[in-house]
């Protein structure tokens, strides 16, 4: 069966069609899309809300911050949420410099972290090119320091503050390391060197024994040289904790981080605040003559909650207490919720003094390993290393200290 079709109009035809007629609108809805003519009072009203508004000069960013904001002048930027400004004192300068370049070219050489460059702190120009000295130090004293990170540049841990990156099976742990370290450390011919590492769940022993291991090796090539160990809290295994404080170290740190209301949030959900205290208390029991610790602020902190922080700290036995202002590293990390004002910065200071530790370093740019720390206690050591039990004595006259205001702020 043939099924037969019309045939198909040709083109010429489609195209040369007539177009239907419109319709006629509705009078009502002709009358709703017509424009209505300006008013001469409704001209007069727009053009006293152009006068009374914002000029070009409001729209380009002002060269005085302060006066902008007084001005009630606020800029909003499109696909983005509000974050406060980076504050002009924060600013600091690209590093350069023959000591940066020199530590830097051992560094690689050797196949050596630091925690200057992984979580990319702004301190790295100063610290790795050196400076002025010190107030009581040789004028011709090297002053370059850097933190050697341990057992990779890979952390089991996801702490949100933190750029150094994660994973839950990081690569193997260097067996040379310790002596490529000790090795870097005698080249650079420094008095002071802080040694920390990224935290290693992965391990049985959490990476105690390497750890003390390198303290060993340092302490072989270089004796006269003082080591820092900042170490994370070793899941407060007290074997592991003993393990690294007994290696030769000068100083024992591990940073609390924050105060304790917010410590799930910015910190990994396996670090606890009291855990962290804990391993101080440990470790000073252990023999370490000095322990320190880091806060950093302007990550929602309320001031009674860190002279809270900073009583728990000097109940635990800590020596040393650092207070820096948080730098969100990248986008993809925690954001920032106010940068602290330099003044208070010297008010928590002033009280830390008080309440009796023996060194505190308070500032925006203050880091834990911060160079000015280290050399005060470089000082304080050599110095007090030949009267034996001050060390002891002062720290234990600052632990009472505290268990008295403790006392009072519950009374």
């Amino acid at each position: 069966m043939t099924v037969r079709t019309a045939p198909a109009r040709p083109l010429a035809h489609r195209l040369t069609a007539l177009p239907r007629p419109a319709r006629p609108r509705p009078p009502h809805l002709a009358r709703a899309l017509a424009t209505p003519s300006p008013s001469p009072a409704g001209e007069q009203s727009f053009s006293a809300r152009l006068a009374a508004g914002p000029t070009l000069a409001d729209f380009i960013r002002s060269p005085n911050p302060d006066a902008a904001l007084a001005s009630g002048i606020t800029r909003v930027l499109l696909g983005r949420t509000a974050h406060p400004r980076l504050p002009a004192h924060l600013k600091t300068s690209i590093p350069t410099g023959s000591n940066y370049t020199r530590i830097k070219r051992d560094l690689r050489g050797l196949g050596l972290n630091t925690v200057c460059e992984e979580a990319r702190c702004p301190n790295i120009g100063t610290c790795w090119g050196g400076g002025a000295a010190a107030d009581g130090e040789d004028a011709g004293k090297r002053t370059a320091t850097a933190t050697i990170m341990l057992m990779g540049s890979t952390c089991t841990r996801a702490c949100r503050f933190c750029s150094v990156s994660t994973s839950r099976a990081p690569p193997p742990l260097d067996p040379d390391e310790p002596a490529h370290t000790a090795e870097a450390i005698a080249r650079w011919g420094l008095g002071y060197i802080v040694l920390t590492s990224v935290d290693r769940d992965d391990l049985a022993d959490s990476g105690a024994a390497h750890f003390a291991q390198t303290i060993a090796s340092i302490k072989r090539t270089s004796p006269a040289i003082l080591v820092e160990a900042l170490t994370g809290d070793f899941n407060g295994v007290t074997a592991h904790i003993d393990r690294v404080a007994r290696a030769g170290l000068d100083v024992y740190a591990h940073n609390l981080e924050t105060v304790e209301r917010l410590t799930p949030t910015v910190r990994d959900r396996r670090a606890k605040y009291r855990q962290s205290l804990a391993v101080l208390e440990r470790a000073r029991e252990a023999g370490a003559a000095v322990t320190k610790t880091s806060l950093m602020l302007g990550v929602g902190e309320e001031e009674k909650e860190v002279i809270q922080t900073m009583r728990d700290a000097l109940s635990a036995g800590i020596s040393i207490l650092t207070l820096g202002q948080y730098m969100q590293p990248t986008k993809r990390h925690m954001k920032v919720t106010r940068y602290v004002a330099p003044a208070e910065f010297d008010h928590y200071k002033r009280e830390a003094d008080a309440m009796g530790f023996l060194y505190v370093a308070s500032g925006p740019l203050v880091r834990s390993s911060y160079r000015a720390g280290e050399m005060f206690v470089e000082n304080v050591l050599r110095r007090r290393g030949a009267r034996g039990g001050d060390q002891e004595e002062g720290t234990s006259r600052a632990a009472a200290h505290a268990h008295a205001h403790a006392h009072a702020a519950e009374a």
